[in-house]
């Protein structure tokens, strides 16, 4: 593991924590120009003071270590290909990669940027999915003309004709996207109303 990313996961951890440097190096039984060395990475804290950090900060020594964030771009595509999902049942398409981004979250270089459009998407989508029949619905009970009626269809067929067309954008989205993350590119996930910022 490099210095820089224990020395921002010990400074983010002493930050979260409350703790001074000095806090920090009496809780530890560490001397306070150890801590010091060690948030400026000049020097790499290993074995018995690693545990004392570790204790001091409530964490285990393997979180503390392992807390880095690795590149995984067949985890970025996984995830963007979990949300077809949504062929089984819509709301899947949100609930299966919000579960995997929260089991990975901060271990994985660029899972929040992914997770966040992907969901913002999927949630996007959804409304206009249900959307659709909500409106449908809403105007053959209450009997509204529908501004397609003068295209001579009825809910039966905009249906037919609305809910492929989302479905194709979506896997077509979902696809792309998941070889933009495994080709290690931004994803691109438009329409989406960004929920999750």
């Amino acid at each position: 593991m490099k210095n820089t990313e224990l020395t921002r996961k010990l400074k983010e951890l002493r930050g979260r924590k409350g703790m001074s440097q000095e806090e920090l190096a009496e809780a530890s039984g560490l001397n306070l120009r150890t801590i010091q060395r060690i948030e400026n990475g000049e020097t790499e804290a290993r074995g018995d003071s690693m545990k004392r950090l570790a204790r001091a900060l409530n964490v285990t020594p393997d979180e503390l270590i392992d807390w880095a964030e690795e590149e995984d771009r067949g985890f970025l595509a996984f995830l963007n290909l979990s949300a077809l999902s949504f062929l089984a049942f819509p709301l899947l398409g949100i609930i299966i990669p919000l579960a995997l981004w929260f089991m990975k979250k901060d271990k994985i270089k660029n899972l929040n940027h992914t997770g966040k459009k992907l969901i913002n998407f999927q949630i996007t989508w959804c409304m206009a999915f249900f959307g659709i029949f909500v409106f449908l619905f809403l105007g053959s009970v209450m009997h509204l003309g529908l501004p397609f009626s003068m295209l001579n269809l009825g809910g039966i067929e905009l249906i037919i004709l609305f809910v492929p067309l989302l479905y194709g954008l979506n896997i077509l989205l979902v696809i792309i996207n998941a070889v933009r993350s495994y080709n290690n590119q931004k994803v691109y996930y438009k329409p989406a109303i960004p929920f999750l910022r």
